[in-house]
C-alpha cells in the first residue's frame, strides 16, 4: 500500500478500481501557411463548431446540476468572443503565417499563463477554462476527441485535470469519485462536483502515473487522502467511515421536508447563509426555508470596480427568483477590516476593525449606497427580498438609512419602476451598543440579525484576526449570551422577530439555549440545516427552560 495525499473539495468515502482518463494526443504539428484567409476561416468555422458544442453542454448541465452551475458554458461561449483572445489568434495567423492549430494553442498558453500568474485564486482557476476552450478547437480543428471512461461498471477517475466540458460529459453512472493532480477548490470542476455529490480530491500528485492504473484504491474526499492498493486494516477502517457518512447522511435526508418543530411545539427558521447565487442548490438540497444571510460584498470583491446598477439588480432579481417565494435576506455592502477593496481607496487606518467599514462606508458615500439599493429594490419585485444593514451602532443612523430608502423608493416610483413597498428593513446587532439599545432600535426595523462574530470580538475586545488571542475569545462568555438574550427580549416586546447568522448559530451544544431564549430564526452554512434540525426536533424546551435561563442570571 501507498498512500497519496491531496485537498479534498468534496467529503465521501469511495472504493474502487481507478482509471487513468489521458486525454487523446493533441501533438500540433506547427506550420507555415500561404494562404492566411482559408486558414482564419478554418479557425472560424471550428470556433462556431465549438459555440454549439457548448449550447448543447449548457442544456445538458441545466437538466443535472442547474442554472447557476450550468452558467459555465455560457461563460465559455463569451470567452469563444472576446476579443483579445481573436486577436492573439488572427495575428498568429496573419501576421506570423501558422497554422490554426498552432495558432490557437500559443494564445492558451499565453493567455492561460497570464491567468495563473495572477495573485487572486479565482483568476487563477480562470487558466483551466482558456485552455478548455482553446482544447476544444483544437480537437475540432484535428479532428480528435477525448476517450472518456471505458469501463463498463462504476471506477474512480484519475486525471491530470478535469475541464468543466468533461465533468458534465462525463457518464455519471460510472464514477464512484475523481482525483486529479491538478486544479483548484475555486474551479468551476470542484464547484460541479460539490453539486452532483460526487466525492473529489485534487493536487494529488502522482495519481496519473501509469503504475497506478487499474490499482484498487480508496478515496477520502474528506481528508484528501488516496490509499493505493490498501491493507486490510485500512480498508475496514475505512470501511466504517463510510457506513457511518452515509448512515448519516440517510438519516438527516429522511427530514427533508420535516419542520423544525421542538417536541413541546415550538418553531424555528432554519435559514442558510451564502455568499452567492451560485450557492442557491445547496439551499435547496439541504432543506432550508429561506436565506437569512446574502452576503452582497462578494459582488464588490470579486469585481475589478464598482458593480453596476444594472449588474446587482440581475444578481439580486435572480436570488429573488430561484428563492421560490422563501424570504431571501440581502445584506448590504459589508467591506473594510479584513476585507478590503482595492479600488474604494480606503485610506489606511491603524485599528480598521473599529474604523470606517460596512454602513458607516455607505453613509460616508450615499451614491455608491444607493446605487445597491436601487438595485436590490428593482429586484423585490420579482420575489421576496428582505434588505439588512451591517453595523448599526445608534438609532440616527437606522434613520438616516430609512431616509435613504425613501428617497430610492421615490426616484423609481417616480421612474415607474416597479418594487415592492413592503419590502422587509432590518438590522445586523454586533456591537454592544446596537445591543444594549436595542429597546429602541426595535422601534425603527422589522427584524434583527445578531452576527455573533463581531459581537464577540467588540464586547470580549478580542481581535477575531488575531490568532494569537484566540485564548481569550470565548465565544460562550456569559456577556455574550447576556446580550443576545437582551435583543431577543427587546425584539419581541416590540413585535419584530430575531435571527442570528453568526458562527454560533451552528455551535449545536447552544442550540437548547436558544430556544430556550426564544430566538426566531437561525442562519448557517446549508451544511449544517439538517443537522440543527435533527437537534431542534429532539429537543423539549419546557424540560430546559428555566434552567437554562438561570445559568445566565
Amino acid at each position: 500500500m501507498h498512500t497519496i495525499k491531496g485537498q479534498g473539495v468534496c467529503g465521501g468515502v469511495a472504493f474502487g478500481r481507478l482509471e487513468l482518463l489521458k486525454k487523446a494526443s493533441k501533438l500540433i504539428q506547427r506550420s507555415h501557411v500561404e494562404d492566411t484567409d482559408k486558414e482564419w476561416e478554418r479557425f472560424e468555422n471550428a470556433r462556431a463548431k465549438a459555440s454549439a458544442q457548448l449550447k448543447e453542454l449548457y442544456e445538458k448541465a441545466l437538466n443535472e446540476v442547474g442554472e447557476e452551475n450550468a452558467m459555465i458554458f455560457d461563460i465559455h461561449q463569451m470567452m469563444l468572443e472576446d476579443q483579445d483572445y481573436l486577436d492573439s489568434v488572427k495575428a498568429n495567423i496573419w501576421e506570423q503565417k501558422l497554422n490554426a492549430e498552432s495558432a490557437v494553442g500559443i494564445t492558451a498558453d499565453n493567455f492561460a499563463d497570464m491567468f495563473a500568474s495572477m495573485d487572486d485564486s479565482y483568476m487563477q482557476a480562470r487558466a483551466a477554462d482558456v485552455r478548455d476552450i482553446s482544447e476544444r478547437i483544437i480537437s475540432i480543428l484535428t479532428d480528435s476527441s477525448n476517450t472518456g471512461i471505458k469501463s463498463d461498471t462504476p471506477v474512480i477517475v484519475g486525471a491530470e485535470d478535469l475541464a468543466p466540458s468533461e465533468t458534465v460529459q462525463l457518464d455519471k453512472s460510472k464514477i464512484l469519485a475523481f482525483v486529479t493532480e491538478k486544479g483548484s477548490s475555486n474551479s468551476h470542476t470542484s464547484i460541479l462536483a460539490r453539486t452532483m455529490n460526487i466525492p473529489a480530491v485534487i493536487g494529488a500528485d502522482g495519481i496519473m502515473d501509469d503504475k497506478n492504473g487499474g490499482a484498487d484504491i480508496i478515496v477520502d474526499g474528506f481528508t484528501g487522502y488516496i490509499y493505493v492498493n490498501p491493507d486490510m486494516q485500512t480498508v475496514l477502517e475505512m470501511q466504517k467511515k463510510k457506513d457511518k457518512s452515509e448512515a448519516q447522511k440517510a438519516l438527516l435526508a429522511k427530514l427533508r421536508g420535516v419542520k423544525p418543530v421542538t417536541k413541546d411545539g415550538q418553531q424555528i427558521l432554519l435559514y442558510a447563509n451564502i455568499g452567492s447565487n451560485e450557492d442557491m442548490p445547496a439551499v435547496y438540497a439541504n432543506d432550508a426555508m429561506g436565506v437569512g444571510l446574502f452576503r452582497s460584498e462578494f459582488i464588490y470583491l470579486e469585481s475589478k470596480t464598482y458593480p453596476t446598477e444594472d449588474e446587482q439588480f440581475a444578481i439580486y432579481k435572480s436570488a429573488a427568483q430561484k428563492a421560490l417565494g422563501k424570504r431571501v435576506i440581502i445584506r448590504t455592502l459589508d467591506i473594510g477590516a479584513d476585507k478590503q477593496v482595492d479600488y474604494f481607496e480606503m485610506p489606511k487606518e491603524e485599528n480598521p476593525a473599529m474604523g470606517v467599514r460596512a454602513i458607516r462606508i455607505c453613509l460616508t458615500r450615499p451614491e455608491i449606497f444607493k446605487t445597491q439599493l436601487r438595485a436590490l429594490y428593482r429586484a423585490s419585485a420579482f420575489g421576496k427580498i428582505a434588505i439588512m444593514f451591517p453595523m448599526i451602532t445608534s438609532v440616527s443612523e437606522v434613520r438616516k438609512i430609512k431616509e435613504i430608502c425613501a428617497e430610492v423608493r421615490k426616484e423609481l416610483e417616480a421612474e415607474g419602476i416597479p418594487f415592492n413597498k413592503n419590502t422587509e428593513l432590518g438590522i445586523m446587532v454586533e456591537t454592544p451598543a446596537a445591543a444594549v439599545i436595542s429597546d429602541k432600535l426595535a422601534e425603527e426595523v422589522d427584524f434583527f440579525s445578531i452576527g455573533t462574530n463581531d459581537l464577540t470580538q467588540y464586547t470580549l475586545a478580542v481581535d477575531r484576526q488575531n490568532a494569537a488571542a484566540d485564548a481569550f475569545c470565548d465565544t460562550h462568555h456569559p456577556a455574550v449570551l447576556r446580550l443576545i438574550k437582551t435583543v431577543v427580549d427587546n425584539s419581541h416586546k416590540h413585535g419584530i422577530w430575531t435571527g442570528i447568522c453568526g458562527e454560533l448559530a451552528g455551535d449545536m451544544s447552544l442550540t437548547e439555549l436558544f430556544l430556550a431564549m426564544g430566538v426566531d430564526e437561525l442562519s448557517v452554512s446549508p451544511g449544517l440545516i439538517l443537522p440543527l434540525k435533527q437537534k431542534v426536533l429532539e429537543t423539549n424546551v419546557s424540560e430546559i427552560k428555566e434552567k437554562l435561563l438561570s445559568e445566565l442570571e
